[in-house]
């Protein structure tokens, strides 16, 4: 069990226990569950993914991959289109088996509370040590390497991908469509921003809500089809202002319990550094590191935008459990809308 003796500012470590995984996905609970299906009117669902191999080649990030796949094999025999009369003539099977090697967060995808921490003095010793959410430790709870082969590597013993899979990421969706206030191009948005597109949209947004950003930035890789223009995609699409001090304050008192974004990061990343210490991505720290609320990227929005448009609507049932890897730190999600 992690111990503190300080936890950050604003940080709600501890609040849901001293052994807590979930952070505020504890308040998608029962209630929130049958919020959701109250949302269900017309029976239509909506995905939410891209495709798995978009946004296509490294260009969003050099360490990202597209997923790359090919045949299981036993021996010399590759299982694709494999007639089980090689092994046996009174056979009359064919085979196609396949395996992948998937980068976890090239596309659509949630990030695990293991995904971003900090150098951070919760034993108030004066030196600061790599945390995470709730004071989870790095190569304790975190681990970067191990002698036992079958994690190649890494594996996080806590706050892995797999506790939101277990626990269920079901509950109401409210979605904001920046498109429809601030346009396709590049915009940052604070607090005074978001604010104004609540308001335009008349949305409504109450605790344990799961908000769904859209910015259009997926639209426009989807329109690139696996071929990114990052220069394009630099102007492309509001990113939120995490050093807005009244936007971060106002995600931890609104009690929403995961924030999803169909664009890269969610927030601005194009902020030159400062003089002092602080966080390249103060939005991730906000909401992973200090909160122990999710975070996911990439979604793809447009037809059920579009829909809650023509229908006056802004909920709606939301379904998106990542993959129950253990040890995982992101997930790809099939994240499912249901109006």
């Amino acid at each position: 069990m992690p111990e503190f003796k300080k936890r950050p500012v604003g940080a709600n470590w501890g609040d849901y226990g001293a052994d807590d995984q979930l952070g505020r996905v504890n308040l998608l609970n029962e209630k929130q569950v049958l919020k959701g299906v109250a949302e269900v009117r017309a029976g239509r669902t909506f995905c939410l993914s891209l495709p798995l191999d978009l946004p296509g080649s490294n260009a969003l990030n050099p360490r990202r991959f597209p997923p790359r796949l090919a045949p299981t094999c036993l021996g010399d025999d590759r299982y694709i289109n494999f007639a089980l009369a090689n092994n046996d003539p009174r056979l009359c099977d064919v085979v196609s088996d396949d395996e992948v090697r998937l980068s976890l967060q090239y596309s659509s995808q949630w990030d695990s509370l293991a995904h971003v921490g900090a150098l951070f003095d919760a034993d108030d010793d004066g030196e600061a040590e790599m945390r995470y959410y709730n004071a989870h430790r790095a190569d304790t709870d975190v681990c970067s390497h191990t002698a036992d082969d079958a994690w190649h590597g890494s594996y996080a013993r806590r706050l892995g991908i797999d506790n939101f899979a277990a626990h269920g990421m079901q509950g109401r969706g409210v979605l904001i469509d920046l498109v429809r206030v601030f346009g396709r191009e590049r915009c940052v948005i604070g607090y005074d921003e978001l604010m104004q597109a609540i308001e335009a949209q008349k949305v409504t947004i109450e605790a344990g809500d799961m908000l769904v950003l859209r910015t259009g930035f997926a639209e426009a890789i989807v329109a690139m089809q696996g071929e990114p223009d990052i220069d394009v995609l630099r102007n492309t699409g509001a990113v939120l202002d995490g050093h807005d001090t009244r936007l971060c304050q106002w995600i931890t008192d609104s009690q929403i319990a995961t924030l999803a974004a169909d664009n890269y990061a969610v927030e601005n990343l194009d902020d030159p550094l400062g003089p002092h210490v602080h966080a390249k991505m103060p939005l991730h720290h906000h909401c992973l590191f200090k909160l122990g609320l999710p975070l996911a990227e990439l979604w793809y929005l447009q037809a059920l935008a579009d829909w809650l448009h023509a229908n006056d609507r802004s909920r709606f049932l939301l379904t998106a459990p990542p993959l129950r890897l253990p040890g995982a730190i992101g997930s790809p999600v099939t994240p499912i809308a249901t109006v």
